[in-house]
């Protein structure tokens, strides 16, 4: 932090920037749960899980398994949470000697396990729930009853079961043959990532090799991700014994963001089918109205503009304004690259205001680098209100520490009225790798079994492309890459706090009309029971089934004496 005071940080200084403690998964990171009637609570049917094993799932035939993470909560499962409680302190108890004698068992699974029960004390379930049985486990969940399962089995491996009262048998009845054959196939994969972490690689390989056998990407949610995230760790086995060059996995990165800025189907199908595009839209656009109410002459700096389709929501917003008419709209593009695709985004939008009777302009500030973006670079008025839109392009700068730190300095010295940021809300750059694979693991799996809801069934193909290219991508360098190489480095919403205090930034509550545009969106939506919003100091966190995805927040800085 000393580091981060003088204004001098690494890429790397994001895994604590922000976070207090490695526990990522803590109850304050991660956002409560719906009603537990929609994923229900499944008891105990361990006898069926340990007779339906399928023998390619053995792999306690390898090394001690040990695995250094930290899980997310269970659905609501009264009896098993309330077992997990009471045998907190004799892990403790347990750890500690362990450490002291460097047992050859893994100390990590204990402790993983003394994080687990300490961060479920906000748990809080209904009598009833615990009756609700047969209903389907969402991708996610599956993720989660793999966790423990997995935890489970290398207590037991290790022999220290018997020196806790009570044993943590977690068992799962209610599931039906295709869960408990999922929850394997994910603990498989667990097992996988341990072994990669540990630097097992042989150990990682054949139970990937399992792993393939029922993983596949046409098959359900956790079959996908399982194939997605066995291809990313084979990426890194590949790239950790030398069988490819670094540089041979960085040629390969598919460029996402300039992808998105061509339109064609399947973009059409993700805005069209999944609610967290056009929610922050609708309620960041909503944001920027609020600050320019007075306005007639609005000019906003878009960073890394993709297709502009939250500006067609803004120019019809300010088309029905009547109180104080629009004399001009201006849209400054900031770009590093797709020169053409951005031009092409600006004919659009030039298009679409003739048929508003917005009076629109739209200007492109092309850099090499945001080193080289300056004030004098943008056409600005003494008589417009200015406002900064960035959606996911601060969170590229991450690898980047210099520029980002640049444009924030540029940002404060033409001081807008508003800064409007959307970014994911995860953390994707944690420097142990089991813990960014976990956290990576338990987000994409939210986001595929959004997919799999979202997406017609029929359209298979617009979500094999959704999952392959445009998911697939971010898991496989998350995953398989490190150093300069490793280009997606997501942190939550309270590290990009710490960051832009550094600035003069605070942030700005969101208005009852933003909220009221998220709820109105996601109304629209067949799945958007599924979406949930909670707001986290003065920031929207959008999220399905309460893991969260983005995050909506606006901001302004603070008057320089």
């Amino acid at each position: 932090m000393e580091g981060m005071n003088r204004g001098k940080y690494d890429k790397d200084d994001w895994e604590e920037f922000g976070t207090g403690s490695d526990d990522c998964f803590s109850s304050d990171n991660v956002l409560p749960h719906k009603d537990s009637s929609e994923g229900g609570c499944r008891s105990s049917k361990f006898e069926q899980l340990e007779q339906q094993k399928e023998p390619f799932l053995d792999y306690r035939q390898f090394e001690d398994l040990e695995l250094d993470v930290l899980c997310p909560p269970l659905p609501a499962c009264p009896n098993q949470i309330a077992m997990l409680r009471e045998i907190q302190e004799e892990v403790e108890d347990i750890v500690a000697p362990m450490t002291q004698n460097e047992s050859p068992f893994s100390v990590s699974i204990l402790e993983l396990l003394k994080d687990y029960t300490a961060g479920r004390r906000r748990l809080s379930v209904e009598p009833s729930d615990a009756n609700l049985v047969g209903q389907k486990l969402s991708t996610e969940e599956i993720m989660r009853f793999a966790g423990v399962k997995f935890i489970q089995s290398s207590i037991q491996k290790a022999g220290v079961g018997s020196l806790l009262k009570y044993p943590c048998d977690l068992s799962f009845s209610g599931l039906s043959d295709e869960e408990i054959k999922n929850v394997e196939l994910a603990e498989c994969m667990l097992a996988s990532a341990e072994k990669v972490g540990n630097q097992q690689y042989d150990s990682a390989r054949r139970l990937l090799n399992q792993c393939d056998l029922w993983s596949s990407n046409t098959g359900n949610p956790v079959q996908r991700i399982v194939y997605y995230f066995s291809e990313a760790l084979r990426k890194r086995i590949d790239r950790e014994t030398g069988k490819v060059a670094s540089q041979g996995l960085e040629s390969e990165l598919f460029d996402v963001d300039e992808a998105v800025m061509i339109p064609n189907p399947i973009i059409q199908a993700c805005y069209e089918g999944i609610p967290f595009y056009q929610v922050p839209h609708f309620a960041g656009t909503q944001a920027i109205l609020e600050n320019m109410a007075g306005a007639k002459r609005i000019h906003v700096i878009d960073l890394k503009i993709s297709n502009g389709l939250q500006w067609t929501v803004l120019m019809h917003a300010l088309a029905s304004r009547n109180e104080c008419p629009l004399e001009l709209l201006k849209i400054t593009a900031v770009g590093t690259n797709s020169k053409q695709h951005i031009e092409d985004t600006g004919k659009r939008l030039k298009s679409f205001a003739q048929t508003t009777n917005i009076p629109f302009s739209f200007e492109i500030v092309m850099v090499s680098s945001m080193l080289d973006l300056k004030e004098d670079l943008f056409e600005l008025d003494a008589d417009e209100q200015l406002a900064v839109y960035s959606e996911y392009a601060l969170k590229s700068l991450i690898v980047q520490p210099n520029q980002l730190d640049h444009l924030m300095k540029v940002f404060r010295s033409i001081n807008p009225c508003v800064l409007v940021m959307i970014e994911i809300e995860a953390n994707h750059n944690s420097r142990v790798f089991v813990h960014r694979f976990i956290e990576t693991l338990f987000y994409f799996s939210a986001y595929f079994d959004c997919v799999d809801a979202c997406v017609e069934h029929n359209d298979s193909s617009s979500r094999m492309i959704i999952e392959s290219i445009y998911l697939g991508e971010g898991i496989r360098n998350i995953v398989a890459s490190e150093g300069e190489e490793r280009r997606i480095r997501n942190v939550k919403i309270d590290a990009w706090r710490k960051f832009l205090a550094r600035f003069g930034m605070v942030e700005t509550e969101l208005s009852e009309a933003s909220l009221h545009q998220a709820n109105f969106v996601i109304k629209k939506f067949a799945c958007g029971s599924c979406c949930t919003f909670v707001i986290d100091r003065k920031s929207l966190l959008i999220g399905w089934k309460g893991t969260p995805i983005l995050s909506l927040s606006t901001w302004k800085f603070m008057p320089q004496d």
